[in-house]
């Protein structure tokens, strides 16, 4: 049986970005000018987003998922103007999660993961120039894209040291860490963060976003057969 995509919308507090999230399938999220616009990315991301699934283990039920439907609208906030990604938090973010729940997310993040450490291995090392990502070589975009992620796990107590997340067995240690801590504030009722407080939800799903955002970036500056 098909089942359409739940979609949140989130606007820019000035309007200059609208961001449409898949909030069942953590990572997949387009951002544009206009709603429309940002609908229309996120339908075209549909078969980019179906290796993760693959990984994860939902092709099948990720293949059910046809159509759009937004069933929320919520304020962003300023990054969400300045980045266009999702910056804020909507209602189905902070629901509580079953431990089902929790679960299936953090698989949808993992595959995530997974598909980066695919793609950065056999993409060009020399990407192609453009303004996006401001001209990085895939070697920088990597190692952006991991320590960006060691101060979303700063905030559920993951200090891994900077150095380790570019080995192997230390990328493996602080991932297994980042998924185990993130298991135990959601046995505590905790969200991540002392300050921010972001709903465990949002965490995944920014941590999932930002690897298959880069992820696609590699994909498309690559110039390997080019």
């Amino acid at each position: 049986m098909t089942q359409p995509v739940r979609v949140t919308i989130e606007v820019g507090p000035k309007g200059k970005k609208v961001i449409a999230v898949a909030q069942d399938w953590p990572g997949l999220e387009r951002g544009a000018k206009t709603e429309e616009l940002a609908l229309e990315r996120l339908q075209a991301y549909l078969p980019r987003y179906a290796p993760i699934a693959s990984l994860a283990g939902m092709d099948g039920e990720f293949a059910a998922n046809t159509a759009l439907n937004i069933v929320e609208h919520y304020p962003g906030v300023g990054s969400t103007d300045f980045w266009g990604i999702s910056f804020a938090f909507s209602s189905i973010d902070k629901q509580p999660m079953s431990s089902e729940e929790l679960e299936r997310e953090l698989t949808l993040m993992r595959a995530c993961w997974s598909f980066f450490d695919v793609v950065r291995a056999r993409v060009s090392a020399e990407m192609q120039k453009g303004t996006r990502g401001g001209g990085k070589d895939r070697d920088e975009i990597v190692r952006h894209t991991l320590y960006a992620e060691l101060q979303w796990a700063k905030m559920i107590g993951v200090l891994t040291p900077g150095a380790e997340m570019l080995t192997d067995e230390g990328l493996t240690a602080h991932r297994a860490a980042y998924c185990t801590a993130i298991r135990a504030y959601h046995a505590q009722g905790k969200p991540a963060g002392k300050l921010a407080k972001w709903p465990l939800r949002y965490l995944i799903r920014h941590t999932a976003y930002h690897a298959l955002d880069h992820s696609w970036e590699m994909e498309d500056k690559n110039l390997v057969g080019a």
